[in-house]
Formats: structure tokens, sequence, C-alpha cells
């Protein structure tokens, strides 16, 4: 039987097992993608918000010359976290589902051809991202292989009819990139301007190609059916109009996967669609069972970055080394705000 088994290989998984391999428990972390899989997935040349030291975790110090380090730095630094520390991860494993025993859990596993085992542990840490479930349009032809959720370089779209799907720095980082080379960008968003949540340096970009006639923005918008070489874009008034184009990238954002949480038994706030924990010890109702990241938050997946999430391990590790691994008792729901 494990000790403790962290479900997410992301950084606040690998932070949660640095901690708790300082605390004395060697935690084993399970990813049903790679290390750090949703950096892995982000946009080939994109530049992290975050200043280096506040991506740091497990006290390995970020070392870069940037003021904010790349993607692929990124990708390094964590890997070299694993390394150093010695951390315990099995990738390309996903668990299934998580069920209560009497010494703690049970997690059923598939890895990527479909092979199933079981793996028995004393305590469980959720630190799952949201990158693999993206907020779905729920259109007609929608599924079409022209649609993608997931922007990674603009080369492909070069010389493209391209319509971007939303207003956030998601979009805004396409935008910029794909009329660099050439492409034909139609933005359509439904907020009657560009998001206020766009970076201070980002929308004076945005807005002189605008004013400049390089991208066309439809906003208080949406669109309404996609199909082999157009899509059909509705305003506010009900008018439609219908657009050449060869691609679509609905940046529109992306939701945690609340399924094992209910598995487990872990109670959601109806309100907010958060799972409640008490977040001195980010242990949820169900004894044993911790949280960490942006599977913490509810609806608004934005509200805990890495820079935020990464504190959760200690928090966790604490609670573990405090009272080393005593049998789960029974853990009183306690209404309170959540942070």
């Amino acid at each position: 039987m494990e000790t403790v088994v962290i479900i997410g290989a992301g950084p606040c998984g690998l932070s949660a097992a640095a901690e708790l391999k300082e605390a004395g428990i060697d935690a084993l972390v399970v990813d049903k993608g790679s290390l750090v899989h949703s950096i892995s997935r982000y946009p080939t040349h994109l530049t992290f918000h975050s200043t280096p030291e506040l991506l740091e975790i497990g006290g390995v110090p970020f070392v870069t010359p940037n003021e904010k380090p790349t993607r692929l730095e990124g990708l390094t630094y964590y890997r070299t976290v694993v390394e150093r520390k010695g951390l315990r991860v099995r990738t390309y494993v996903e668990v299934t589902a998580v069920t209560r025993t009497e010494t703690g859990f049970e997690l059923r596993l598939q890895d990527r051809f479909g092979r199933e085992s079981s793996l028995a542990a004393r305590h469980v840490i959720l630190a799952t991202g949201y990158f693999d479930h993206p907020n779905e349009l729920g259109i007609p032809g929608e599924p079409l292989p022209k649609v993608s959720h997931y922007y990674t370089e603009a080369h492909p779209y070069a010389g493209q009819k391209i319509v971007i799907v939303g207003g956030n720095n998601s979009a805004m980082d396409a935008v910029l990139e794909l009329v660099r080379v050439q492409a034909e960008v139609t933005l359509v968003y439904r907020g009657s301007g560009l998001s206020r949540y766009v970076k201070a340096w980002t929308r004076p970009l945005i807005e002189g190609l605008m004013d400049k006639g390089r991208i066309r923005a439809l906003f208080e918008s949406e669109l309404k059916e996609i199909r082999e070489d157009e899509v059909c874009v509705r305003d506010k008034e009900g008018r439609e109009e219908w657009l050449d184009n060869d691609f679509v990238l609905a940046m529109t954002g992306f939701r945690p996967d609340r399924r094992l949480l209910q598995n487990a038994g872990v109670q959601v706030l109806e309100e907010t669609g958060a799972p409640w924990y008490d977040p001195e010890t980010m242990q949820t109702n169900v004894p044993g069972f911790y949280i960490a990241g942006v599977v913490a938050t509810g609806s608004r997946a934005n509200e805990i970055f890495i820079e935020t999430g990464r504190h959760h391990g200690r928090l966790i590790a604490r609670d573990l080394a405090g009272a080393y691994l005593q049998p789960p008792g029974v853990v009183e729901v306690r209404e309170h705000e959540q942070e």
C-alpha cells in the first residue's frame, strides 16, 4: 500500500510531492499524460506571465536569464525538480476512479493501452488541472477537424482564413502570432469589447491591429454554425453573417473535471461549484482526501495559478506530518467562505 498517491504531475502536484518528501513521506505521483502535461500543451513560443521565482517549487531555484521564463524553460525546470528531489512519478497512467476502503482508498488505473490495474493508498491528493476539458461551443460543426480548442503555433495557419472565438489572453496571444504569418483573422467575442483581463502590454497592440484593419473584430457576437468552408456569426440583434473560413480556434477556456471528487464522496458546494476543503490543511470532507491547485476552485478556474497553487502542498505536508498517517476518521463538514 502506498502512503500517499498524488493524482496529477503538474506544478502543484509536484510541489506537494516535494514538500512531502521534505517531511519524510515518499509520495507516488500519477498522471494520465506527460510530466507537467498542461505546460507541454501551451503555445510553443509562450512566455509565462509570472517571474521565475513565483513558479519555483520544492526550494529549487528557477534559473533563467529572462525576466519571465519561456514554456521550454518551464518544462526543463520542472523536470529538474523531479530529478533533484528524486520524486516518484508514473506518467501515461490515468486514475479512473477513487473509492474509500477501511484502510484508505483504492484507485482504479488504466494505462494508454487500455490495461487496467489498481492501487491502494492511505491518503490521496487530487492535483489535476483543467487543460484537458475545454468549454465547448455546443454548435453544429464543432467536431469538424478544422476546429481546435488548443493553439500551439502560427505556422500551420499561414495565409489561411481564421476565426478566433474568445476575448481573453489566450485568444489575444494567438491573434498576434497569426497576423505575423499573414493569416486573415476574424475575432468573434460575446463581450462589448476586449476583456478587462487582457494584459496591459497586449491591449494596445490588438487595438492598433483593429484600427489598421489587420484583424476584424465582431463584438457582441457568437459563432452559431461551422461548415467545411464557412462559418455563421450572429450578432446581438439576431443578424447572421456567413464568413469564408479555413480554421476555427475556439479559445473559450477550460473547466476542472469533478468526476474523481464526486466518485470519492467529496462534497461540492452548490453555490460555487467548488469542493469543500479546510483552507488550513486542504483536506476535504472525506478523511485522508486532499486537493491542491486549480481543482480547488469552482466555476472560475482562473482564481488559482501555479504561483498560488504551489503553496497548497506545504499545507498538506504539514498536516500529514503533524498527524503522521493516522487512520482515517470522520471530518465534519463546516460552512466557510472559499479563499
